[in-house]
C-alpha cells in the first residue's frame, strides 16, 4: 500500500501540546534569512543607486525603470483573450474594493464637544509583484487597482527580471491596464529597502504592499518604521473543511491548488468523516498525474500535507477557527452554517462551487492574505489598508468647561499637572 500523501492525524486522540503543535507555522522567515535581509536592506540605504546596482549583479532581479511607452506597447502584443481577461478581472475586482470606500464620522461625546474620524489616501505606495522565473500579473491587479480605488496619487510597482533580464509583457500590461504610475524592474530585498529608504532615482513610498518569498518577508520586516507594510507574507496555503457528502476529488483539487504555490505551502484536510482521507488521497494521485508541477505538489503534500479527522462536527470546526489559515474551503451539508461559525480565515470559498482559482483571478475579492495564523487578527488586502484614518476634536468653552472636572481628576492622578493646566489656563482670562 502506498504511503499516504496526506499525514494522517487523529484529533481525539491528541493531547493540548500536540494539538498545539498542529497549529505552528510562521509568516516570519527564520533569524538567519532575516539577518541577512536587513544587511542587504541596509546596503541599499547606505549606497543607493550604486547598491542596487551592485546587488543585481550579484543577486539578479535588475534594476531599471520601464517608461509608459513600454508598458503601452507590452499591452498590444499580448493575446486578445489575455488582455479580455485581465480587464475583466480589473473590473471586478474595482467594483468590489469600491465598495469598501471608508466614510467619515462625526460623534457628539458630551455637550460642546465634537469628535470626528476621518479618512485620508496615501500619497505614493509600492507594489511588490513577485517575478523572475514566474509571472504573476494577478498579483498587480490585487495591489494596483485598490490603490487607485482608494485614490493613491502616485503606485509604484517593482517586479524582478527573469534570468534573461527581461519582464513578461502580461505583467506590463497588467501594469498598464491596471493604472501604476511607475515601474521598476528590480526584485528581492533590495527592492524592498529601495522603496523604503528611496535612491539617487527611486523615490521612497509610504507603504510597501505585496507578497513575496521569505527574502523579501524578511526586507519588509527590516524597514518597518521607514514606511508602512502591510503583513509579512509566508507560504500560501490552504484548509479543506468537508464532511461524508463532500466530493473527493473537489477536496483533492482545492488542496492542490494551493499547494501548487511551492514546496513549503501546506495543505491541510479537516473532516469528522474517517473514510474521507484515503478517498482524497487517491484522487490526488490520480490528478497528479496530468499536471505540470506535480513534483513540487508532491513535495508539499509529503512535507506539508494534513488529514486531520475530527471526532465530531464541532470539533471540526474549532480545529478551523483555532488553525485560521489563509485560504479555507466549506464542502460540507450545511456550508453556509460552518462558515458563520468561523471568524479566524482570509478568504472563504463556499460550497461545491466555489472554487479558490475563482478568488485568485475573477471574482473580485483580494487574493493578497494573511498567512502562518495571522488570519486569527488580519484580513485580506483592501482599500483601507491604503489610507490612513485621523481623529479631529472640536470643543467649545462650554464643552471645555465639562470636561475639567474628568481632566483634573486623571491628570492628578496620573502625576501630569501639565495636562491639567492646559485646560485651566483657557479659563483665566
Amino acid at each position: 500500500m502506498s504511503t499516504p500523501l496526506l499525514r494522517r492525524v487523529e484529533l481525539g486522540r491528541l493531547d493540548q501540546v500536540s494539538r498545539l503543535r498542529l497549529l505552528q507555522r510562521s509568516a516570519v522567515p527564520d533569524a538567519e534569512i532575516r539577518r541577512r535581509a536587513s544587511s542587504i536592506c541596509e546596503e541599499v540605504r547606505a549606497g543607493g543607486d550604486r547598491a542596487l546596482r551592485r546587488l543585481a549583479a550579484r543577486l539578479g532581479g535588475g534594476f531599471r525603470p520601464l517608461a509608459p511607452e513600454q508598458l503601452a506597447r507590452a499591452t498590444d502584443r499580448v493575446e486578445s483573450d489575455l488582455r479580455a481577461a485581465l480587464e475583466s478581472s480589473i473590473g471586478h475586482v474595482e467594483r468590489f474594493h469600491r465598495a469598501q470606500l471608508p466614510s467619515d464620522l462625526s460623534v457628539e461625546t458630551s455637550p460642546g464637544v465634537e469628535v470626528s474620524r476621518r479618512w485620508t489616501p496615501l500619497r505614493r505606495v509600492g507594489a511588490y509583484v513577485p517575478g523572475g522565473r514566474a509571472v504573476y500579473p494577478s498579483t498587480v491587479v490585487m495591489t494596483v487597482v485598490p490603490a487607485k480605488v482608494a485614490g493613491v496619487a502616485e503606485v509604484v510597482v517593482a517586479s524582478p527580471a527573469g534570468p534573461d533580464g527581461s519582464v513578461a509583457d502580461a505583467l506590463l500590461a497588467a501594469c498598464h491596464l491596471a493604472g501604476a504610475d511607475e515601474v521598476w524592474v528590480m526584485g528581492g530585498a533590495q527592492a524592498i529597502a529601495a522603496l523604503a529608504y528611496g535612491t539617487e532615482s527611486v523615490r521612497p513610498v509610504q507603504k510597501v504592499v505585496g507578497p513575496g518569498n521569505a527574502w523579501v518577508t524578511a526586507a519588509k520586516l527590516a524597514v518597518y518604521g521607514a514606511c508602512a507594510i502591510d503583513l509579512p507574507a509566508g507560504p500560501s496555503e490552504v484548509l479543506v473543511l468537508a464532511d461524508r457528502t463532500a466530493d473527493p476529488r473537489l477536496v483533492a483539487i482545492d488542496l492542490l491548488c494551493q499547494a501548487e504555490h511551492g514546496p513549503d505551502s501546506p495543505a491541510v484536510l479537516v473532516t469528522d468523516d474517517p473514510r474521507l482521507p484515503e478517498r482524497v488521497d487517491d484522487e490526488i494521485r490520480r490528478l497528479l498525474v496530468g499536471l505540470d508541477r506535480a513534483q513540487v505538489l508532491r513535495r508539499a503534500l509529503l512535507d506539508h500535507g494534513q488529514a486531520v479527522i475530527a471526532p465530531d462536527r464541532e470539533s471540526a470546526l474549532d480545529l478551523a477557527e483555532a488553525y485560521a489559515a489563509e485560504h479555507v474551503s466549506i464542502m460540507t451539508a450545511d456550508p453556509e452554517a460552518d462558515a458563520k461559525r468561523l471568524t479566524a480565515a482570509g478568504s472563504v470559498f463556499i460550497g461545491p462551487w466555489s472554487a479558490e482559482s475563482a478568488g485568485d483571478y475573477a471574482t473580485g475579492a483580494n487574493h493578497v492574505l494573511p498567512t502562518g495564523g495571522l488570519a486569527a487578527a488580519c484580513g485580506p488586502l483592501g482599500v483601507e489598508d491604503f489610507g490612513s484614518w485621523r481623529q479631529e476634536q472640536r470643543l467649545t468653552r462650554e464643552g471645555l468647561a465639562g470636561l475639567r472636572p474628568i481632566i483634573a481628576t486623571l491628570a492628578g492622578t496620573e502625576g501630569l499637572t501639565t495636562h491639567r493646566l492646559a485646560a485651566d489656563l483657557r479659563f483665566d482670562s
